[in-house]
């Protein structure tokens, strides 16, 4: 990414730039993954999250800070109420100093949506899609119906929207389809990620037995694909190759197997309000309590400024689980 001298930026003590801000707007979700939440998931009082208007407002001033990329998560981004509202609203920053405002969704709602994101400027979307087998994918949302995701998937493709895949590979369940579903993902000129599992909220379930090292997976894809390095650097966690035989980009995220930390150029809001500088980590930032009490613009600029200078170095997944759920976090 080529950066304006005259653009104001934000930085880290390790002078990473910080241009990248993932905010979840809800921590509540209409699947119940298995190694993303508990079957019966208590999910936060709606007076601890934050209004869209005060997400708006601190968003708006992350890009009057230097943030470039804006990624609206959740739990499920377009099951709250008034989402489009704020995509609207935030999409006011295209031609202010914001490149991209994106979403990741697990594309259940996306038929209905597809065609107002791309009205307000929305360009790509990442879908999280474990499986292709219906009966699979309904054991491991706990109830969801695949047909909805896949035809959320062709209205994207329709109005215009590049869809990535992003699959968690799980060791136990879908390991044998990964081949496939890059296939398929590709053969639909869709890229695809595949993730390794992370250690995020007490979910009931032991996830190390799920866990399933990437770098196993690229060299079984190697034995039967060519994958060719990409020179993409994202700031974010993925490394990319190209497999040759489909043309389609594949990407590997490795929390556990591989530090990625080093060019981070992101940080985390929660829905409560809570500032992330690092996934791995239990640092935190309140902005709701900043914002709650009265702060001016400049003021909540300040508490921005200061807890990104203290992002940690690097996450530390490999000695240690953490007590907030993905859902919270911003996916």
């Amino acid at each position: 990414m080529a950066f304006d001298a005259g653009l104001p930026t934000l930085t880290d003590g390790f002078d990473r730039r910080v241009t990248y801000l993932r905010v979840s707007v809800t921590d509540r979700c209409d699947l119940r993954c298995v190694y993303c939440m508990a079957e019966r998931m208590q999910f936060l009082p709606r007076a601890e999250v934050l209004t869209l208007e005060e997400l708006d407002r601190i968003a708006s001033v992350f890009v009057s800070l230097g943030v470039r990329k804006l990624r609206l998560t959740g739990g499920e981004p377009l099951k709250r109420k008034g989402f489009m509202g704020l995509v609207g609203r935030l999409s006011r920053h295209f031609g202010e100093g914001l490149d991209e405002l994106t979403l990741t969704t697990n594309g259940t709602r996306l038929a209905e949506h597809a065609a107002e994101l791309a009205h307000h400027g929305v360009k790509r979307i990442n879908v999280s899609l474990d499986t292709l087998k219906p009966d699979l994918f309904t054991r491991l949302t706990r109830g969801g119906d695949l047909a909805k995701v896949l035809a959320g998937i062709d209205a994207a493709q329709a109005e215009g929207l590049a869809v990535k895949i992003n699959t968690v590979a799980l060791a136990r369940d879908n390991a044998d389809e990964l081949p496939a579903l890059v296939a398929w993902a590709h053969g639909r000129g869709l890229d695809a990620t595949l993730i390794e599992t992370m250690p995020l909220g007490d979910i009931e379930v032991d996830r190390t037995a799920q866990h399933l090292s990437l770098a196993h997976v690229r060299r079984t894809f190697s034995s039967f694909w060519t994958l060719t390095d990409l020179p993409l650097s994202t700031g974010g966690p993925a490394r990319y190759v190209r497999v040759e035989e489909t043309g389609g980009r594949l990407g590997f995220i490795t929390p556990l197997s591989h530090n990625f930390c080093a060019a981070c150029n992101r940080v985390r809001l929660t829905c409560t309000g809570t500032l992330h500088t690092c996934l791995g980590r239990e640092d935190a930032a309140n902005l709701r309590t900043v914002v709650r009490g009265g702060a001016s613009d400049a003021e909540l600029a300040d508490a921005i400024r200061a807890a990104v200078v203290a992002k940690p170095r690097g996450h530390d997944f490999e000695r240690t689980g953490l007590a907030r759920h993905m859902s919270t976090t911003g996916g």
